[in-house]
């Protein structure tokens, strides 16, 4: 899709995913590194066993540099500088990790890129911003994720709350950079000019807070860390529960009681009388008071005392049969034999340098044309330098796409004039449409009032719970247009093909064949449209055995291995906050579909591509699994705990439930924390100037940090830190985000007056374009708002029309 484009990649870690994704969607990437080799190569964990190289591989690297070619400059050198300026004249992308990345160091910036190239995309990819109060701040991993809130609502409260137990920081914003360079290059296709982005890791990780970002401001209160506890506002639900050989995630509700029922019977937990009950309308009626036949307590035990007798392989198989979503906590070894990865060929057998056969995880995506392909794995130093510096690759100039427009900077919107049907719902589908809706893009997203999107029913809440006044589902859906169909009226689906004639784009996250069922679906809307892409996402893809699987990203991320690895060892999984892969996906979906439209506007092809959440959530593991594979070495919870860096934790500080995430990655860092503690007599033990000293002393460590910090406040901790470049940052709750000085400077928080809600932050984006002043343009539909608009501005209805399709219950 992208294969007219070339992409110079200058990351280290913090942001090599970039780089994968727009290589794996047909860009012609090369990796520009010093003769030494990037920084990104000293990422472990390692290869242990490799003897075919001096240094060990890095499994990071060799997972996230596939589909690149490798060149050595010096960029300090002058022959260096003139090679790589030769090569960004032949770019239309250049990506770069900073501060202190490649670029910096040598004194090169976006003007010196515009001067051989006026249309260059540059993306900076920084911790939190590249400018700003908290620029320059030291960061890493564990303190960039306390800054930007999910560790906050993360673990047990009895202890100190975690992050993800693998690295998922710079994962989740390498991703997010990729949308940003086809967002950037919208844009310079609309203005003609060169476009410059900085992207936020702090913001990524704020957007993986999901219903929690604004929460303050709408609730009057924070949600606060419940283990795996799902907060959805009058209701909450244990999600994990115990099985025979380890555990599985349901939402232990009525609905999923009555499925189970039969089965329950006949394993001797339940009673043959309780189907008399309604389940149905159970929780409407435990919230109201109301009377039920088991309390909210039996219920949970039943639950428990079935789980308790099935493997979690019975569990899950057995409940797709019966229509039960019964999802397995799975572990990376758990997903290497899962049958519906093996029947869909996601695996990639791969064969490494020393003859090491593995498998690695495939395509994020796949369409109707095909696979996305790994064309070649991660390149060795200068692997493909003599046969770059041969090429003569000229860029041609691309004229603006209306050139009547206004070109100055700031002009019209990157996607507008793009039309969108939104038929998705809950979390993963509507993020991705939002991302064209906010920048321009007219999206109509459909519902019906019969069954709204089930996020209209998720806390936080203004006031009492209402299908109005959710602001998780305002926060997924703002610039949208609400249209109300009820598709099992015929007219509805009329309605519906013509919406589908009308659009450029459709979003769809039926459960496979509903759609077609209804007429809608692929081939059906490329006869209204030839041109049209559809994207069809779901949590296990369109086809294999475990397609039927209807869900949400909870059991989308227990079955992607999320849930084994967030929490402590000596307890149950605790699970990242809510539905974690629905904060994953959407980063390639929009990616893709903004390739997808790009090849259309060359080509005049459209294509339906087949998104599986689990596939794309799968991609930040690559590293751990290869070293499953390779060193014996199956990745779980840890807490806070580094395999590679010491001390690494959360500190308790003075005050209610308050904390400081603290990380030292190096020995230097090691030193400056010494200095900024005053070198206590217990930091000059010998043992603790490695980092393997460090490690076997962690609990001392701790310990002693510990007493540090108790009696200060988190941000008087940090201060300290940070003076001496040592990565710190308070555990922040979205109240501390709504003032945090960073976010207020990128002005991420956009406010809105909406209907219901009133005025309310709407989290903005987690990248900013030069001289582009982009966030949320407005607030979210309340459901139908904008039917009879739909009907008559954008379908051509005539009033007669429209009161018919009222009148037939069509458009309700």
């Amino acid at each position: 899709m992208l294969s007219p484009y070339r992409l110079l990649d200058l990351t280290d870690h913090r942001g090599e995913l970039a780089a994968m994704i727009l290589g794996d969607l047909g860009a012609d990437v090369i990796r520009v590194e010093p003769p030494v080799g990037s920084t990104a190569r000293q990422q472990g964990p390692f290869y242990s066993d490799d003897s075919t190289t001096e240094d060990p591989l890095s499994l990071q690297f060799f997972a996230f540099n596939r589909n690149k070619r490798s060149i050595a400059l010096a960029l300090s050198t002058h022959a260096g500088r003139a090679e790589f300026l030769r090569l960004v004249a032949s770019a239309d992308f250049v990506i770069e990790s900073a501060p202190g990345g490649p670029l910096e160091e040598a004194g090169i910036g976006f003007e010196d890129l515009c001067n051989v190239q006026s249309q260059i995309v540059h993306v900076q990819v920084t911790p939190y911003g590249a400018d700003g109060p908290h620029a320059n701040w030291a960061a890493s991993d564990l303190t960039v994720a306390a800054m930007g809130g999910p560790v906050s609502l993360q673990g047990v409260p009895e202890r100190e709350p975690v992050r993800v137990s693998v690295p998922q920081t710079w994962r989740h914003t390498g991703a997010e950079a990729a949308v940003a360079a086809m967002v950037a290059h919208r844009r310079m296709l609309t203005t003609g000019v060169a476009q410059f982005v900085d992207v936020s890791a702090q913001s990524a990780m704020t957007w993986t807070m999901l219903n929690a970002m604004g929460a303050a401001a709408i609730q009057g209160h924070d949600f606060e860390r419940q283990g795996s506890l799902l907060q959805l506002g009058p209701i909450s639900y244990p999600l994990v529960f115990e099985c025979a050989d380890g555990h599985v995630v349901i939402i232990p509700n009525g609905e999923l009681f009555s499925v189970l029922l039969d089965w329950m019977i006949d394993d001797g937990v339940a009673l043959p009388a309780w189907k008399h009950e309604d389940w149905n309308s159970y929780e409407l009626r435990v919230i109201g008071g109301g009377q039920v036949l088991l309390p909210v307590d039996d219920l949970l035990d039943v639950y428990r005392r079935f789980t308790a007798l099935h493997t979690k392989r019975e569990l899950f198989e057995r409940g797709l049969e019966i229509g039960a979503t019964i999802a397995p906590v799975n572990t990376v070894a758990d997903l290497l034999d899962f049958p519906h990865l093996k029947a869909r060929e996601f695996w990639i057998d791969t064969i490494l340098p020393d003859g090491k056969a593995i498998s690695m995880p495939g395509a994020f995506a796949r369409s109707n044309h095909g696979k996305h392909e790994v064309t070649r794995w991660a390149p060795t130093v200068d692997q493909h330098g003599d046969e770059i510096r041969k090429e003569s690759r000229v860029r041609v100039t691309t004229p603006a796409l209306d050139n009547d427009r206004d070109n100055e900077p700031g002009g019209k919107l990157p996607f507008e004039g793009i039309k969108i049907a939104d038929f998705s719902w809950i979390g993963v589908g509507p993020i991705s449409a939002k991302y064209f809706a906010d920048h321009g893009a007219t999206v109509v997203r459909v519902e019906s009032t019969t069954a709204p999107d089930k996020l209209r029913l998720v806390a936080p809440f203004r006031g009492e719970m209402g299908i109005d006044r959710s602001q998780f589902f305002a926060d997924m859906n703002s610039s949208k247009l609400g249209l109300t169909l009820n598709l099992k009226k015929p007219e509805a689906v009329e309605v519906a093909k013509r919406l589908i004639g009308w659009s450029d784009i459709v979003f769809e996250s039926f459960t496979p064949g509903i759609l077609e069922g209804f007429g809608l679906g692929y081939e059906d809307a490329r006869v209204l449209n030839p041109e049209i892409i559809m994207l069809s996402t779901c949590l296990m893809g369109q086809t294999g055995p475990a397609a039927s699987m209807a869900g949400y990203g909870y059991h989308a991320g227990a079955v992607a291995g999320f849930y084994e690895l967030t929490g402590w060892p000596d307890l149950p999984p605790a699970g990242p906050w809510m539905a974690y892969t629905d904060t994953i996906a959407p980063r390639f979906v929009a990616s893709t579909v903004m390739a997808a439209l790009d090849h259309t506007r060359r080509t005049g092809e459209g294509q339906h591509i087949d998104a599986s959440q689990l596939e794309m959530s799968l991609q930040f593991l690559g590293p751990e699994l290869m070293d499953y594979q390779l060193n014996g070495h199956l990745a779980s919870r840890c807490g806070n705990v580094s395999r590679d860096a010491a001390p690494h934790g959360v500190y308790k500080c003075a005050g209610d439930d308050q904390w400081c995430a603290i990380a030292v990655d190096s020995d230097a860092q090691w030193f400056a924390l010494c200095r900024a503690l005053g070198n206590p007599a217990w930091s000059q033990d010998p043992v603790l100037k490695t980092v393997t000293g460090r490690l076997a002393k962690q609990v001392d460590l701790n310990h002693h940090i510990s007493a540090w910090t108790a009696g200060q406040a988190p941000a008087a901790v940090a201060e300290q830190l940070l003076k001496e470049h040592v990565p710190a940052g308070p555990v922040q709750r979205s109240s501390d985000l709504l003032r945090d000085p960073q976010l207020i400077h990128r002005n991420f928080y956009r406010y809105h007056d909406h209907p219901e809600i009133g005025n309310a932050p709407y989290a903005g984006h987690q990248f900013r374009i030069r001289d582009y002043d982009a966030g949320p343009r407005t607030a979210a539909p309340t459901i139908g708002q904008h039917s009879f608009e739909v009907m008559s501005e954008l379908l051509g209805l005539d009033d007669v029309e429209i009161g018919e399709l009222y009148a037939a219950g069509a458009i309700e």
